[in-house]
């Protein structure tokens, strides 16, 4: 499986950004994918995560402002993220897995891609 992060960039506080992961080499549709994030000096995070059957889990830092889609048909899950503040900067990391539910540990996936980075400007 192979994972592609893209949509980084940087951008001001309180503005918007679609993080994409196109995935490959399996059935997409079949697992749940996750978003996590690595800040300079910290340790990764669980963002969110979206299930097979399109329920989604945030952590409470995302809650109300970021939100996980999946279009199976493109292998592709995204990551809108709106208010962005100077927090939300780190490298943001997608994450598959052969399960089909929630995951919130990084041990419970089983792919990774590349990472994107995202900058927020205050």
């Amino acid at each position: 499986v192979q994972l592609q992060a893209s949509g980084g960039g940087l951008v001001q506080a309180g503005g918007s950004l679609r993080l994409s992961c196109a995935a490959s080499g399996r059935t997409f549709s079949s697992g749940a994918m996750g978003w996590f994030r690595q800040a300079p000096g910290k340790e990764r995070e669980f963002v969110g995560c979206i299930a097979r059957s399109w329920g989604t889990y945030y952590a409470d830092s995302a809650k109300g402002r970021f939100t996980i889609s999946r279009d199976n048909a493109k292998n592709i899950v995204y990551l809108q993220m709106d208010s962005l503040n100077a927090e939300d900067t780190a490298v943001y990391y997608c994450a598959a897995r052969a399960g089909s539910y929630w995951a919130t540990r990084q041990q419970d996936y089983d792919y990774w891609g590349q990472g994107t980075q995202v900058t927020v400007s205050s």
